[in-house]
């Protein structure tokens, strides 16, 4: 795509920030009344993660927060979103909170808020804790009514000083790849526990959005975040279409359907009616997962590509969700994945900026009067510090800069997109990859931690601090 002839401008309130999650930067696991979470459990497990690597010190931002901190303001963001370790605040997922705990987001918001930095709070990135794991995890009915107490702590701690809030990120990878293909904790490779998950995560979402209300001002903002797929058909003939429709509901349908409409698609229902009767749905569950939401979150990193399989084909493979001898998608083993074509980032994820903006119309659509965050976006690369002691990240910066110029399109034909959250602000441990793909516009040294900017971080600098797209070369300290 060319570069535009006129500068790329956003409203003047648009928010420019950089996401995190708790266990992929904190560290202390064990200090301060912190318990293990089923990361912790399932990243000391052996074959789990690469090399091994875990979540124990990560980028040490329990410590370094005020130096991460200064490092936001310098860089000119306006808002920061990160995530709320449970174990850290309530270590059994039961009872009171550890003071201890909390205290530690108190620091972290208050420097932020005197930094001139909006915080974005995640109730729920993945780190259940392992007590509640042992007790069922999401699958068993209980859970709901711990999140829901969770929610209400967190809520009260802090809702004072912090508007926006988000109960849960990408419930479908918690759910999908947590219990499904067992590639994210707690690992386990069960389809109906699957199913039964998510639809725990909507009606935990639709109580923690009622118990946050109970306690905060009515001010803030409560939303979601969800990691909707675009899903795209290999041919036009009956059957590939159909393999989409089936993708679709169990990418987004499945939770979209409850949370937005009050209802999940019958079509999900009859693609997966061989495994289950969803008897679990209990009378009354979608009507408390269909709260009314102040914003919707939406993270894109690439389309997907499906068609129906031959019948002498298992399972749909190649999905971007990593290795599996599992699948993620329940009652989709008729549907083929296709790598999509085009440029492909570390993760081997194809680079497409139309993809959000089709995702960001689709929502407004889904819909309409609702603001709309792109709350992750962002690329992973084999990044390196040059003998100069920098890291030039060319590629990244016109990942940036395409994906943002989708997100302005998308906001000139009618969508409300008022934020952008880069993924990620650090380097840090991605989850069962270990510490090998690197997604941060700041570069961490592993070995000694020191916090160093690509040139993609001082060319978002110059977005946030402008409101406008600076151009591609334009990536220098």
């Amino acid at each position: 795509m060319p570069e535009p002839t006129t500068p790329v401008t956003f409203p003047p309130a648009f928010l420019w920030g950089a996401a995190t999650s708790a266990y992929q930067i904190e560290g202390a696991a064990r200090e301060d009344g912190r318990t293990p979470s089923i990361w912790d459990t399932f990243s000391h497990t052996p074959g789990k993660t690469a090399g091994g690597e875990h979540g124990d010190i990560a980028v040490d931002h329990y410590h370094r927060y005020r130096d991460d901190v200064a490092l936001m303001a310098e860089l000119g963001l306006n808002s920061y979103r990160f995530s709320i370790s449970w174990s850290r605040v309530q270590p059994t997922g039961r009872g009171p909170a550890v003071q201890k705990g909390l205290d530690f987001y108190r620091r972290l918001v208050d420097e932020l808020l005197s930094k001139g930095i909006k915080p974005a709070v995640t109730l729920y990135h993945w780190d259940l804790p392992q007590e509640l794991e042992d007790a069922g995890g999401w699958p068993e009915r209980d859970i709901v009514h711990r999140f829901a107490d969770y929610a209400r702590i967190v809520g009260e701690a802090l809702g004072d000083r912090v508007e926006q809030w988000i109960t849960l990120n990408e419930p479908w990878c918690t759910a999908f790849l947590g219990y499904g293909s067992g590639v994210h904790a707690p690992g386990r490779t069960d389809p109906v526990a699957a199913l039964r998950a998510a639809h725990h995560l909507n009606v935990a979402h639709g109580m923690s959005v009622s118990a946050l209300r109970s306690v905060m001002p009515s001010r803030n903002s409560v939303a979601v975040s969800l990691n909707s797929s675009v899903v795209r058909p290999f041919s036009d003939t009956p059957a590939d279409l159909a393999a989409v429709r089936k993708i679709d509901d169990l990418a987004n349908g499945v939770f979209h359907g409850p949370m937005l409409h009050g209802a999940y698609p019958e079509s999900l229902f009859a693609a997966t009616s061989s495994l289950t009767d969803w008897s679990f749905v209990q009378d009354g569950d979608v009507a408390v997962a269909n709260q009314p939401l102040d914003a919707l979150g939406l993270n894109y990193y690439t389309p997907a590509l499906v068609s129906a399989a031959a019948k002498d084909v298992a399972g749909p493979r190649a999905d971007g969700h990593g290795a599996s001898d599992h699948s993620p998608w329940p009652g989709a083993d008729d549907v083929l994945f296709h790598q999509t074509p085009g440029e492909r980032t570390e993760m081997g994820w194809t680079i497409d900026p139309t993809g959000l903006h089709e995702l960001i119309m689709r929502y407004t659509r889904e819909a309409p009067g609702l603001p709309l965050y792109v709350t992750e976006n962002g690329a992973a690369y084999d990044d390196k510090m040059d003998a100069d002691g920098r890291v030039h990240d060319p590629e990244r910066i016109a990942y940036l800069h395409g994906h943002l110029r989708a997100v302005r399109r998308a906001i000139a034909e009618g969508a409300d997109v008022r934020g952008y959250y880069l993924w990620s602000l650090l380097d840090n441990f991605e989850w069962a990859y270990g510490y090998q793909k690197r997604f941060g516009a700041v570069y961490v040294d592993y070995g000694t931690l020191t916090r160093t900017p690509k040139s993609s971080a001082y060319w978002y600098a110059q977005a946030a601090k402008t409101g406008a797209l600076p151009p591609l070369a334009t990536a220098s300290a």
